[in-house]
């Protein structure tokens, strides 16, 4: 039976891995509800064991991580996330919540359309957009100003002559049905793979380098909140602000309502479930505020979200079809994972002809069948899933299903250790499927992001026999491309330059690529920060491996036993022939040890560093990291939003209180700062 700290990490891990592919990569691979459910596991089992909880942990986290495409900007105000409901109950819930807060139920309330897109940041000074940019991780965002601009529903300077000096507006970029349905029918025209849903193609349009190819999109924005005002009017309700920002300029979504009272807004939600699909555009739930600005900023905010808000969500959409048959894949790392070809079904907004079935486990819990009937969801209008069968419509010529013993790609066993959930191809890199799907990760956005080298480029590749593992991209001759349909001089010439540029990568991003178990963005840069290069962790013993901070016994011997292959040795003897950085230049710090033997909490927004900036900063000085207040703290940083409850527990415990001007001497003068 798994252990509370194995499972912990267990989810972690997957909930990080199933952010990166939904919010960087626009590629899900899970349901919103399958993701949710593994949220919700992980924070009952750290509510549990409060002594697990780390500051890394995606419970402590508000928004989604930052990709490297484009470059950072601070957020002039944190942006935070919005708890769920999904009944009359759990709005219920909410109302009492807040009545036991004000003595009272909430004057009065706003219900707003939840629109399906990208949520974006929107920064005027003197009238004129300035910056626009991703919500990011709530405190940090991406630069997407210039793709921003071609959006015509976005003012560039905004109506009337008196503005606020500083006026910050959030909303949500989404994508029509119409220029959906459009952008489709030109990618079948080109024979471009097509976008699952208008969400995933809103995100990867605003995320194009190209501006002209985001404006070419079509797409639109509704305004949903006022963020910062400097020199700006003062306003009672959120009402009032929504009526601002239209005299302003800003399209305010005109299913917006102000209602008296919860039974008013649970119709509400009823009737915009009834009505979702005549509207021209994809919407998942119901926004609901409390819309006095006097009880929002009584109400305040936990950690993750305001008390004063919460997001009613659609329950998932169902449809009913036939299962043709169990098919499996192999990925990267073996893992066979099978999933249903069905009968095509139009669900969620989509046609769907295949669905997950997640691992063999849930295949025989579920009692799924061949040739059953079966429930499809898209939950969320993501991933499908099958749900289970009608068992009531079996006939008795259904066939249950095992895993093959052997993989269809490659013909070796596969099999299934006993503490796995996973059964895995034992073919290793002699496994075509498994080849494909390590070089596609291997040159993803998430490893050495080289630009058009994606699936189509990679099983060309494979097939004409100019690459065999990741060391060949970097020495096989491009040229060879030419003539190949769709490969000019152009796009030879692109590929090349975005090859030679991968070749500087970090270290941090080449351990990430190369896929080794456990080893994700986070942990790589804490070995290559600690190792320098590849040569010296992969001669590094399991004990020395396991000594860096955050790096257990499990990642330890997942990285020797990673590196005491004579395959993956060679591999990098190869990737260092080809040019590629295996050695980063570590700077030596005089100041290295200015908090050696000290322990920090950093609580909300300090100026001038984004949280993991902050974290490194004291690491790198010699002093521990945290996510939560001790006795063993030396000092609580805090910067604007603080956690209320870090900072009642560190006065509690008489643990010192740093502000940003605090931290910034501590960093300078070490721990004698604190006497």
């Amino acid at each position: 039976m798994s252990t509370p700290d194995k499972r912990i990490e267990e989810l972690r891990t997957s909930i990080r891995e199933h952010a990166h592919r939904y919010y960087i990569l626009d590629a899900p691979s899970i349901s919103d509800a399958e993701y949710d459910a593994l949220v919700s596991e992980l924070q009952d089992l750290e509510e549990s064991h409060p002594d697990l909880v780390t500051p890394d942990s995606p419970t402590q986290r508000v928004g989604t991580p930052i990709g490297d495409l484009f470059r950072s900007v601070q957020h002039l105000a944190p942006l935070f996330s919005l708890d769920n409901a999904e009944s009359r109950e759990d709005l219920d819930g909410w109302e009492q919540r807040m009545e036991r807060q004000l003595g009272r139920p909430p004057s009065s309330y706003v219900c707003e359309l939840k629109i399906d897109g990208l949520a974006v940041v929107l920064v005027y000074r003197d009238g004129v957009l300035d910056t626009g940019a991703t919500r990011g991780d709530g405190m940090t965002g991406e630069d997407i100003t210039a793709n921003l601009r071609t959006i015509q529903s976005i003012p560039l300077r905004l109506r009337g002559d008196d503005h606020p000096s500083v006026l910050e507006v959030r909303g949500e970029v989404y994508m029509p049905y119409e220029a959906f349905d459009e952008l489709n029918r030109q990618q079948a025209a080109e024979e471009k793979p097509l976008f699952a849903n208008a969400r995933n193609a809103a995100a990867g349009s605003v995320r194009q380098k190209d501006p002209g190819m985001t404006a070419r999109r079509n797409l639109a924005v509704w305004v949903y909140q006022l963020g910062l005002v400097e020199d700006g009017p003062e306003f009672d309700s959120h009402w009032e602000t929504l009526d601002y920002m239209q005299s302003l300029g800003f399209r305010i979504n005109p299913a917006s309502r102000s209602m008296g009272t919860i039974d008013e807004v649970f119709r509400y939600t009823e009737a915009a479930e009834r009505g979702r699909h005549d509207m021209p555009y994809q919407t998942d739930g119901v926004v609901i505020k409390a819309n006095s600005l006097a009880d929002q900023a009584d109400l305040g905010f936990t950690a993750k979200a305001p008390r004063w808000a919460i997001a009613y969500k659609f329950p998932p959409e169902e449809q009913v079809t036939i299962l043709k048959d169990i098919w499996i894949n192999i990925g990267r790392t073996g893992a066979a994972t099978p999933f249903a070809v069905l009968e095509p079904v139009f669900v969620g907004g989509a046609n769907v002809a295949m669905a997950t079935l997640h691992n063999q486990d849930q295949v025989a819990l579920k009692d799924v069948r061949i040739g059953d009937r079966v429930i499809v969801r898209r939950a969320g209008d993501v991933i499908p899933e099958v749900v289970g069968p009608v068992v009531s419509a079996r006939t008795g010529r259904e066939k249950r299903w095992t895993m093959p013993e052997n993989c269809p790609f490659c013909g070796n066993p596969i099999v299934r250790l006993e503490d796995e959930a996973v059964a895995r191809c034992t073919g290793g890199f002699e496994c075509p499927s498994r080849v494909r799907e390590w070089l596609f990760h291997f040159a993803g956005r998430g490893g050495m992001d080289i630009e058009h080298m994606g699936y189509k480029t990679v099983d060309l590749l494979l097939e004409e026999g100019l690459i065999s593992d990741p060391a060949d991209i970097f020495s096989f001759d491009v040229e060879r491309l030419l003539g190949y349909e769709g490969w000019g001089e152009i796009s030879v010439n692109n590929l090349e330059k975005a090859i030679d540029a991968a070749k500087e990568r970090p270290v941090a991003r080449l351990l990430t690529a190369l896929g080794i178990r456990h080893v994700g963005g986070t942990v790589s840069r804490k070995l290559a920060s600690v190792f320098g290069g590849l040569a010296a962790l992969m001669d590094a013993t399991e004990e020395e491996i396991a000594e860096t901070e955050g790096i257990g016994p499990v990642i330890a011997a997942e990285v020797r036993a990673w590196s005491t292959d004579p395959v993956n040795r060679n591999l990098v003897s190869k990737l260092g022939a080809a040019g590629v950085r295996l050695v980063d230049e570590v700077e030596d710090h005089a100041d290295s040890g200015l908090l050696a033997g000290g322990v920090f909490v950093v609580s909300g927004s300090v100026k001038g560093f984004t949280r993991e900036e902050a974290k490194m900063a004291i690491e790198d000085r010699g002093g521990k990291a945290t996510g939560s207040v001790s006795s063993r703290t030396t000092a609580l940083v805090v910067g604007d939003s603080p956690g209320a409850s870090k900072k009642r527990r560190a006065e509690e415990l008489g643990v010192p209180i740093i502000d940003d001007a605090g931290f910034r001497e501590l960093l300078e003068k070490g721990l004698s700062a604190l006497t």
